[in-house]
């Protein structure tokens, strides 16, 4: 075996990668060892007698399969999860989807003419304080209101 280093390292600059991916063809030893200057390097290059190997790095592929079923809410179990309640959630994240569930209710209740102003501001402000729950509740609470009217 013929010592093709210089030639290597000669590749490895002109080609901007690490010694260890250039490829130099076995079958053209005698050529590579005739080059010995970069302008040299770069013809054998054009002709494809050295090359520049692939990147290897870890696949993806499954990392991305797993992210698509945590997409859809799978492989969030109990026994997937690590870190508290709030840690994984955040309450002001949960608030945040919440209040804004309410007050889109809310104002759909205001335009129909389910509520009038005042009732509106008075389950707006309820919303704010942390008394309805959910929308449903914000619901039943609309209904109870309705009785009372009639």
């Amino acid at each position: 075996m013929t010592n093709l280093a210089k030639q290597k390292e000669l590749a490895a600059h002109v080609l901007k990668v690490g010694k260890g991916r250039v490829w130099i063809d076995p079958e053209a030893t005698e050529e590579v060892m005739g080059a010995l200057t970069r302008a040299n390097i770069r013809e054998l290059i054009d002709e494809g007698i050295i090359k520049k190997k692939n990147e290897i790095g870890v696949s993806r592929g499954r990392a991305r399969v797993l992210a698509k079923k945590k997409a859809l809410g799978r492989r969030k179990g109990h026994g997937s999860r690590k870190g508290a309640k709030g840690a994984r959630g955040g309450k002001k994240r949960q608030w945040i989807t919440k209040i804004r569930a309410l007050r889109f209710r809310l104002k759909e209740l205001r335009d129909e003419g389910d509520v009038d102003k005042t009732v509106y501001h008075k389950l707006y402000r309820k919303a704010k304080g942390g008394e309805i729950r959910n929308v449903s509740h914000l619901n039943d609470i609309v209904s109870n209101y309705k009785k009372e009217a009639k």
